[in-house]
């Protein structure tokens, strides 16, 4: 049985998914730098095929105190600090997903599946 477009568009956001946060788990952040880091994020994950947009948003609060608890410049970036939107358009099923944390955990989901 060969998957439906609305499977393969799901899947493809799954792998696209996977390749955000594994790429670039354990980058060192700070406040200032980043901007940058969620750009090159945003940048990296277009490339791929299919893909329409990819909004990664950092949750600063939550980056500053970490670095300030650690007593450090930077912490390595996780999860916990992203907020991420993505769009995937596979043969006009468009797919929107977000990763989010939840119960301490980056649960990244599927939002929308339209034709």
């Amino acid at each position: 049985m060969e998957p439906t477009a609305a499977q393969v568009a799901c899947f493809e956001a799954g792998i696209k998914f996977g390749s955000l946060y594994h790429q670039f788990a354990g980058t060192p952040v700070s406040p200032d730098s980043a901007d940058s880091l969620t750009a090159a994020m945003e940048e990296a994950i277009e490339n791929q095929p299919y893909c329409e947009a990819v909004t990664v948003a950092v949750r600063e609060d939550e980056l500053r105190e970490a670095i300030e608890s650690a007593g450090a410049d930077y912490t390595e970036l996780t999860g916990r600090f992203l907020d991420v939107t993505m769009t995937v358009d596979y043969e006009g099923v468009v797919v929107e997903t977000s990763m989010a944390m939840e119960d301490g955990y980056p649960l990244m989901q599927v939002e929308t599946v339209r034709e």
